[in-house]
């Protein structure tokens, strides 16, 4: 039997000054946003949420907007990304899942760290600069 379909959450989380919250993971290079799988009998919102306190400590405090849902394809063939902006929140101070995520920090949105990963630019350049939307990560 084979999965036809992988689901993940990840938040664009933007402060005041329209910096960004991305998470350096334990198990995989690069920086990203944070987030993680849709579990079942949970709606993408619940997901989302669950995963930004489980990660970094974010608590969403308003309804965040839905920017896309993207194929990943490179790791599995059925794997899509919904990634939502998220202005309303609150954290705990740096709280972060140590063992899962190496290290979390707030980033100006024109400036990511080096080795911040392709779809986390490209999804970056089009919340902040415009870009057209792409239906791949």
């Amino acid at each position: 039997m084979r999965r036809g379909l992988t689901l993940g959450a990840q938040g664009v989380v933007i402060d005041a000054e329209n910096r960004v919250l991305l998470v350096r993971h334990s198990y995989r290079p690069g920086w990203w946003f944070p987030g993680g799988g849709v579990e079942w009998g949970e709606t993408l919102e619940t997901a989302l949420a669950r995963e930004l306190y489980e990660e970094v400590g974010v608590i969403v405090t308003g309804a965040p907007d839905l920017h896309g849902v993207f194929a990943n394809f490179t790791n599995f063939p059925g794997d899509h990304i919904a990634v939502f902006v998220v202005r309303q929140w609150q954290r705990k101070e740096n709280y972060r899942v140590p063992r899962e995520i190496a290290e979390s920090a707030m980033f100006a949105a024109d400036e990511p760290p080096a080795f911040t990963d392709t779809g986390t630019r490209k999804r970056l350049a089009e919340i902040f600069d415009q870009a057209p939307l792409s239906p791949s990560w």
